[in-house]
């Protein structure tokens, strides 16, 4: 497949996801789910590796086997959907996409297509809702469809062909799909335990890897804790490839379980004992990590807490987060061992070259503010300004997501993701009740908000399933908490 055919294809699927967002006649959500499947199946194909046609082909027809019968499933259980995303969260598999070798989320592809069966059997019976993001629809889909006509412009169609395949268009997807749950005090219970339950076991797994320096999956950690300037220091990641993935993954679970301490613990005292005990747990695996951005977006998260429940007194809350900060900061060795170096005023030294990343990626958007550099380009046109060799130069890659979304869709795309989580953070905290369903709506937006300070330094927002659910989450806990209407 050329490389047209796949930049009109991933322009086309973004633009018929958009359409089935925001349309309120069903013919056209139809049209636009028709179009979206198109278009995903036929990135697939351009990005597949030659040969193996077989075997694909029996893959796929297992896959759609297994789809038909989960769908048959979730039409009777909907809330199994979200159960079975927040499973497959940390199931990364290594694959060859193309010439390059990654970890896709290959599980949680099976749960989109079965999402998307669940949606397009709805859309053919008599379920007539529509705009199921509430409030979030317009910015979401437009985001979505300017991310995708930049594939038409893009300096990389590969890399954007990636981006779109395996993160915006099904994640995308799977938020509307989750969006239209129906609220349940017991199903939203069940998923704060399974989260609970998952952040222990990981968490303890991490306790385990540090007690007995050992790693799994990946090497590159191996070699750095090698070379570690002190001998305590030894990073985890758990059943995560990446150790920051795993301490976002742990930041999450601590959030969720703060939110049910916070507000139930003069309601449901045992539940706010349980919760505590994991947390505690959790927090102690999360530091192995050393994810100075999980550090980052979990104390981000508490002092969000703070401020919503108890107003001028979390200003103290304020200098003491602070003065955690400074110490966490501190106690990285390789940070500290930055700063006492005879280069210490070098700012570029001291952050591992992410400031001058960040400084020229800010360059690359002021030189392209209206189109960008295209999804998925930013790597290719950050090497090309700055004169860097090689297919896929490693310095080019960026660690803000903000920058990327700014080089890559310009000014609109930028301005899009910001509308999307000011609204999306209005959506989560604006009138919390005293009930069960503010509590919920509270976990989901500490949660959202942690997300949101770690993608500042960790590019992977879009690339994290967890964000697309937790948007869709929010609506559905604000539309039971009544701050929302039901979808029309």
């Amino acid at each position: 497949m050329s490389h047209a055919v796949a930049q009109g294809a991933g322009a086309l699927s973004a633009v018929g996801l958009a359409l089935l967002v925001v349309t309120p006649r069903r013919d056209l959500r139809v049209a636009g789910l028709v179009v979206w499947a198109i278009g995903w199946i036929a990135l697939a194909l351009y990005l597949a590796p030659s040969g193996h046609h077989r075997l694909f082909a029996a893959a796929a027809v297992v896959g759609l086997i297994a789809a038909v019968a989960g769908t048959w499933v979730v039409l009777r259980v909907p809330w199994l959907l979200a159960l079975a995303t927040l499973a497959c969260v940390p199931a990364r598999i290594p694959v060859h996409v193309g010439s390059t070798q990654a970890n896709l989320l290959l599980p949680l592809y099976g749960v989109v297509v079965v999402a998307a069966l669940v949606l397009g059997w709805q859309l053919y019976g008599d379920d007539v809702r529509s705009r199921e993001l509430g409030p979030l629809s317009w910015p979401f889909a437009l985001l979505i469809g300017w991310s995708g006509l930049s594939m038409l412009w893009t300096k990389d169609v590969r890399q954007g062909a990636i981006e779109l395949l395996f993160f915006v268009l099904p994640f995308g997807l799977l938020a509307v799909v989750l969006a239209r749950l129906p609220w349940s005090r017991t199903w939203v219970l069940v998923l704060y335990i399974q989260l609970a339950v998952m952040g222990l076991v990981f968490a303890s797994i991490g306790i385990v890897q540090y007690e007995e320096r050992q790693i799994f999956w990946n090497p590159k950690v191996k070699v750095d804790n090698a070379y570690a300037p002190s001998g305590w220091f030894y990073r985890v990641n758990s059943v995560f490839y990446d150790p920051s993935i795993y301490g976002r993954f742990l930041v999450v679970a601590i959030l969720a379980g703060l939110a049910v301490v916070l507000r139930r613990r003069g309601r449901d005292p045992l539940w706010a004992i349980a919760a505590t005990l994991v947390l505690g747990i959790t927090w102690v695996g999360l530091l192995p990590s050393f994810s100075q951005s999980s550090y980052v977006a979990l104390m981000a998260g508490v002092t969000v807490a703070a401020i919503v429940l108890w107003r001028w007194w979390s200003l103290v809350l304020l200098g003491v987060a602070a003065a955690a900060l400074v110490l966490a900061v501190a106690a990285s060795p390789q940070l500290r061992h930055r700063i006492q170096g005879k280069t210490s005023s070098s700012l570029s030294h001291v952050t591992s070259g992410r400031s001058t990343l960040a400084r020229n990626g800010v360059k690359l958007a002021l030189h392209n503010p209206v189109l960008g550099v295209g999804i998925g380009g930013f790597k290719r046109a950050y090497a090309d300004a700055t004169g860097l060799k090689g297919r896929e130069p490693k310095a080019a890659a960026s660690h803000t997501t903000p920058i990327t979304v700014a080089a890559e869709t310009g000014v609109p795309g930028l301005v899009l993701l910001l509308v999307l989580v000011f609204i999306a953070l209005l959506t989560a905290f604006r009138r919390l009740g005293a009930l069960f369903e503010g509590t919920a709506r509270l976990a989901f937006g500490l949660a959202l908000t942690a997300i949101l300070v770690h993608c500042l330094f960790y590019n992977a927002l879009f690339e994290d399933p967890t964000f697309w659910g937790l948007l869709a989450l929010v609506v559905v806990g604000a539309r039971a908490d009544g701050a929302l209407e039901p979808p029309t």
